[in-house]
């Protein structure tokens, strides 16, 4: 039996992130989201866009959300350039 921790290679690097939440949010909380970009979607979504600089900051984001209330939809680490994780 293996009882050794997960890969953690590549945990402490910045990647490209979209984060999407159930609900809008206001551009108020732009400068809370520390850069990302805040893009309200037709339906009903809020997608947030950006750097994050590695898994801890990940995890402070979705930290935000969590204490917004807000429901969480997805995460995805994307390519640079690309705009849509699932296409």
């Amino acid at each position: 039996m293996n009882t050794s921790p997960p890969p953690t290679e590549g945990n402490h690097e910045p990647g490209h992130y979209e984060i999407r939440i159930t609900g809008h949010l206001g551009d108020r909380w732009a400068d809370w989201f520390e850069g990302m970009t805040i893009t309200l979607e037709e339906n009903g979504e809020t997608k947030l866009v950006g750097m994050v600089a590695d898994q801890s900051a990940l995890l402070g984001l979705l930290r935000k959300v969590r204490d917004l209330g807000m429901q969480l939809v997805s995460v995805n680490r994307i390519k640079t350039g690309q705009t849509n994780p699932n296409s």
